[in-house]
């Protein structure tokens, strides 16, 4: 299935159903008096976070969705049938904007979760309601309220707790193959990775993590060049970010020092607040160079980017130091796991929040 993360929707709530003017008519009780019934309440539309979908292909080929409207009230006091919700499956990790406000409706990050989108209609009242002292034959009722019609916009934003940013061809993929048990495309070609893949890091501890691997960013990228910026709000689920560098280029090539200098710039003109994320740099493909030159190739390139953070020096294609790379990654989340129960436990109950990172 093709890997689609933004959709636009339509979703039309049920209208409530009217109230019914009706009398009581009997052979022995000819003023019987009013008897109508209420109108149904019109069906609301539910979102469903569903662990079993990835994408929002299927809104492609459905993008309005309504739900049924509520019947009318009848007579004998009798209410109308309420009309039946609908509940639409999204992937975990859907965002959920009011298209034509931007305003941000929700964010389902648990399986199971729901968040109601249109509300269906109030089924009107039966002249029932309205009899008294006064007015025993009341020929009034109300009419249903119609249900809410609501225009969304759908963004996925897939739930990893690490990020793998980079140059095409920086390595990226071949990483997340020799981590995991993930089976990413892998090329010596630009745009191998036309859609973010994840996989799962086992720890030797039996503790796991999610690693996602997003496309690879290129010059001008925050002006909608390339593939990655389409992708980069992926990172923003993440609790860290590896910056891997491509340690083996080639005579007339782009330095390492000046690709890492692009990609800090990308990240930055796309999002002050991703690029202050924590950050990590890994020298990758250090198997191409000379035994020991990749400490003063990891340093030029720490400087270049004025990097402050932790440095690794590995070869994905080979397996060097990718197992201590991982076994750090797991300490930091785990610590930074601690950190947040514990600030957690500092709050009153009713400010907590149990959500994720």
């Amino acid at each position: 299935m093709k890997f689609v993360d933004e959709a636009n929707i339509t979703v039309q709530a049920g209208a409530g159903g009217n109230g019914c003017v009706s009398f009581r008519r009997e052979k022995y009780i000819p003023f019987g008096g009013p008897d109508g019934g209420d109108g149904g309440n019109g069906g609301s539309v539910w979102l469903v976070a569903d662990a079993g979908l990835n994408t929002l292909a299927d809104f492609r080929r459905q993008r309005r969705f309504r739900a049924a409207s509520g019947a009318p009230g009848m007579g004998s006091n009798c209410s109308g049938r309420g009309g039946e919700s609908v509940e639409i499956p999204v992937p975990v990790g859907t965002v959920v904007h009011e298209e034509s406000t931007g305003e941000v409706l929700g964010d389902l990050v648990e399986p199971e979760q729901k968040l109601l989108v249109a509300q269906g209609g109030i089924g009107g009242k039966g002249n029932t309601h309205f009899k008294s002292s006064i007015n025993r034959a009341p020929r009034k009722f109300t009419p249903g309220t119609p249900g809410e019609l609501r225009h969304l916009r759908l963004e996925l934003r897939l739930l990893a707790d690490v990020g793998l940013l980079g140059l095409p061809n920086a390595g990226k993929s071949t990483l997340l193959r020799a981590v995991t048990a993930a089976t990413p495309k892998v090329g010596d070609y630009p745009f191998t990775t036309l859609h973010p893949n994840l996989g799962v890091v086992e720890l030797e501890e039996g503790k796991t993590f999610v690693i996602a691997d997003i496309p690879g960013l290129i010059e001008g990228a925050a002006e909608g060049h390339g593939l990655g910026t389409r992708f980069l709000r992926h990172l923003q689920r993440t609790r860290l970010l590896l910056h891997i560098v491509d340690a083996s280029s080639h005579e007339g090539e782009q330095s390492p020092e000046q690709g890492a200098r692009d990609i800090i710039h990308e990240l930055k003109a796309y999002s002050d607040e991703l690029a202050a994320w924590p950050r990590w740099l890994v020298i990758n493909k250090i198997d191409k160079l000379v035994q020991g030159e990749e400490r003063e190739l990891a340093r030029r390139v720490a400087v270049a980017i004025d990097h402050k953070g932790p440095v690794f020096a590995i070869s994905a294609q080979s397996g060097t130091g990718t197992a201590a790379l991982m076994k750090a990654v797991g300490e930091f989340l785990e610590a930074q796991a601690r950190a947040r129960a514990e600030a957690l436990a500092q709050l009153p109950p009713g400010k907590r929040d149990g959500r994720p990172f």
